[in-house]
């Protein structure tokens, strides 16, 4: 084979995987945050939302971003950087471009459906990630499904915490996989 269609044939292979990598195994801190959360929904009579393995991929892959390139000036915790996988993207508080956040479930892992995240950063030790997100109205009413989540009905989440930066993408399509315990 010459080596310029080796060299093509190659880039087109390596590029028609990144939407069907596994994540990452769920660190202790990740699965007790998933755990957490369902618990608490659970409580309030709502039902567990299953875990994603796409959505996890997802998280993962952001809270590593956030934590190695944390956003500045306008963008938020909902940006990306560029510099790890995923395109570039800066999310501002005007919520002018949601499609930037929304998108990134289908640009990295394949997720056939919009996402949905929530995102934090806490550099103390053994944070309370869910009680810090109850703590803040826009980012409770995502995980209980109030305010302009009460229509949705979430079939996966998936989870990562990295370098004191934890996300959570939520989404509306099932993607079955192992479940946490």
């Amino acid at each position: 084979m010459k080596p310029t269609v080796l060299l093509i044939l190659t880039f087109f292979l390596s590029f028609s995987f990144i939407g069907n990598r596994e994540p990452e195994k769920m660190q202790a801190d990740e699965e007790k945050l998933f755990i957490d959360i369902n618990s608490y929904r659970r409580s309030l009579k709502l039902p567990e939302i299953p875990y994603s393995p796409k959505l996890t991929r997802v998280a993962q892959i952001h809270a590593a971003d956030l934590s190695n390139f944390p956003p500045t000036g306008k963008c938020n915790m909902h940006s990306w950087s560029g510099k790890t996988e995923g395109s570039a993207c800066c999310y501002t508080g005007d919520h002018k471009h949601p499609e930037c956040m929304w998108n990134k479930p289908q640009e990295l892992a394949g997720y056939e459906d919009k996402g949905y995240e929530i995102s934090a950063m806490n550099t103390a030790p053994n944070v309370d990630w869910l009680n810090q997100w109850k703590g803040s109205p826009g980012h409770h009413q995502v995980i209980i499904n109030q305010g302009i989540w009460k229509s949705m009905d979430w079939k996966a989440m998936g989870v990562g915490i990295r370098g004191g930066y934890a996300v959570v993408w939520f989404g509306a399509l099932e993607d079955p996989g192992k479940p946490v315990r």
